[in-house]
């Protein structure tokens, strides 16, 4: 494997969800990766839709890039992954952290899933384990164990450049929830240390952008930025002060509109739960449950 150092980089804004799924390529014509996919879900009526995924694979093929994974960061709580629709069209192979197996196992609980639900991450492709590489054509990444916001979050560091999922947001938003089941504010403090600790230039690629102040949308940093100004975790805050903040600023959140049909759908690697005797997959709503 041969190393790249800067890859390409293409970002796609998902206004619904404030997501971007990125595209990431050595050039025109080689292979690439696709991160954090969204497929279009109204919750009113649950209807899916592929408005997002279809941009992403018109810039793939405006590029003549071939898929070589199709990598999500976490089981995402406020979007579905589009990952089966777009490895139907574009082929590749999808992945997620291989931590993705405790997830699974306290939401088949919380959901009460189907008996045949498995637990052991096989509806993905392939599960990474921390510090794994792969290639993606000449690029080589690697996977970074990150939790915290959920106990299975990864970062992918492909070159200079890292995709850190929920982990961090920009400087002016600051960082992620640990409030879901399995989240933890100590344990996300020592991820974004990791992050933190990587050389001053490298370029951090956001999951999504909440922008305060009516600013345009943003989802590009970098480690030097982010330890300058990030108003949670820039240099000076310890692990006690970031822990209390988090806490705090927790116990205020609404959960996100998506949540329940998005991790139902996201465990499952993007596919629909079994349908039953009418032909109609149905998703779950536990009352009183979050």
């Amino acid at each position: 494997m041969s190393s790249v150092s800067n890859p390409v980089v293409h970002g796609i804004f998902d206004p619904a969800t404030w997501t971007i799924t990125y595209v990431v390529y050595e050039k025109e014509g080689s292979a690439c990766a696709i991160i954090d996919s969204v497929l279009d879900y109204d919750p009113k009526s649950g209807r899916t839709s592929t408005a997002s995924a279809d941009k992403v694979i018109a810039f793939v093929r405006e590029k003549n890039l071939q898929v070589s994974w199709i990598l999500e960061t976490h089981a995402h709580a406020d979007h579905l992954t589009a990952a089966p629709y777009l490895k139907a069209q574009l082929g590749g192979q999808t992945a997620i952290g291989d931590h993705i197996t405790t997830v699974q196992h306290v939401f088949k609980g919380i959901f009460n899933l189907e008996p045949s639900f498995k637990e052991d991450g096989t509806q993905f492709n392939h599960l990474l384990k921390e510090n794994e590489a792969f290639a993606i054509g000449s690029l080589t990444a690697r996977t970074l164990f990150v939790p915290g916001h959920t106990p299975a979050c990864v970062a992918y560091q492909i070159g200079d450049a890292v995709f850190v999922g929920d982990t961090l947001f920009m400087p002016d938003v600051g960082s992620a929830r640990c409030d879901f089941p399995g989240g933890d504010a100590k344990t996300l403090y020592a991820s974004t240390r990791k992050l933190l600790s990587l050389p001053p230039e490298t370029r951090l690629f956001m999951c999504h952008d909440y922008p305060p102040n009516d600013r345009p949308i943003r989802f590009e940093t970098t480690v030097a930025e982010q330890r300058a100004h990030n108003i949670h975790l820039h240099d000076g805050i310890d692990e006690a002060e970031f822990i209390r903040m988090r806490t705090t600023r927790d116990a205020t959140l609404a959960m996100p509109v998506l949540i329940l049909p998005s991790v139902q759908i996201n465990i499952r690697a993007g596919e629909m739960p079994p349908k039953e005797d009418n032909g109609v997959s149905y998703l779950k709503i536990p009352v009183n449950a979050l």
